[in-house]
């Protein structure tokens, strides 16, 4: 392996086309730079310079091999400044990972501001359930996700709570319930229920059912999708009623669907998660547009209630 020394000592002694004025200009006696160019043509394996009486030239080999070192030492500066960009999170690649995007529009805020004061960073976006968001983070695919909380899952990752968000109840247009005012979850105890499968997100399924129990009955599941388009869409064709979080109603409104407003049914939590490692640089800075309503840094498993969204 050529020291890198060794190609920029051979550069200077190219460019000076003298041993002597390359040697004060390396802040080093003559003998130990003629030596090293000595080093350097033994490790090639063939001659680059020619000595003469007024100083020395570049033999073929030399002007061919002196392009290299620049373009060498030149990469090699580069790859060096890159690293530091990286380590700083100017530069990188930075791994997102969420619910709907479309419905929540202060994160597509922090998206475009992340963008405008860091555009080195490539972004990589992914929208999945909150399960398998939670796997993402704990198995190194994401960087930082936003995500419901999840029993088993959550308290493995570093959390803080975004933003609440309440329920609605999607009814088909012209339903008795469509009548404009917040109405009791338990109006629709005879109804038909669309949800999602348990294997998309058990934890949102059952948060549902709970919330049903919760006001006095067991929901009648009549049809189940996996796409909160879907379950608006088969909710519009007359198929039941479901409980949808305000973001998925307002990125999928329709014609046929009306969202009612609920009494006393408390709002889910969209909970911003990164790995119980220390997290990059990258995800520093996009976690730090999301001011955190204690001061604090997130903790495993803490939360914190009401977080400012978004400051300036």
């Amino acid at each position: 392996m050529i020291e890198t020394r060794l190609l920029r000592q051979f550069i200077v002694v190219a460019e000076e086309l003298h041993i002597h004025r390359a040697a004060e200009r390396l802040h080093m006696a003559q003998p130990p730079l003629s030596q090293a160019i000595a080093r350097l043509e033994q490790k090639l394996g063939c001659t680059l310079l020619v000595r003469h009486s007024r100083g020395v030239c570049l033999t073929g080999a030399g002007q061919a091999f002196v392009e290299t070192a620049r373009a060498t030492l030149s990469l090699l500066d580069q790859g060096a400044e890159h690293a530091r960009e990286v380590a700083d999170g100017v530069s990188g690649h930075l791994r997102i990972g969420s619910l709907a995007l479309a419905g929540y529009p202060p994160l597509l805020e922090a998206l475009r501001r992340f963008r405008a004061q860091w555009p080195k960073v490539r972004l990589s976006l992914q929208q999945q359930p909150s399960a398998q968001l939670a796997e993402g983070v704990l198995g190194g695919e994401l960087d930082v996700a936003f995500m419901r909380q999840l029993p088993g899952l959550s308290e493995r990752l570093h959390s803080r709570l975004i933003l609440d968000e309440p329920l609605l109840l999607a009814v088909p247009a012209g339903h008795r319930l469509a009548h404009g005012g917040p109405v009791h979850l338990g109006e629709a105890a005879d109804e038909d229920f669309v949800f999602t499968p348990p294997a998309l997100g058990s934890g949102f399924h059952q948060q549902m059912l709970s919330l049903c129990e919760r006001a006095g009955f067991t929901p009648r599941i009549s049809q189940q999708a996996a796409q909160m388009q879907t379950l608006v869409s088969l909710v519009g064709c007359g198929f039941g009623v479901a409980l949808v979080p305000q973001a998925a109603a307002r990125a999928n409104r329709q014609d046929g669907v009306h969202f009612c407003a609920l009494h006393d049914t408390p709002p889910l939590g969209l909970y911003m998660v990164c790995p119980g490692v220390q997290s990059t640089p990258q995800a520093r800075h996009f976690m730090d547009l999301f001011a955190p309503a204690t001061g604090q840094s997130p903790v495993p498993g803490a939360t914190a209630r009401h977080a400012a969204l978004l400051p300036g």
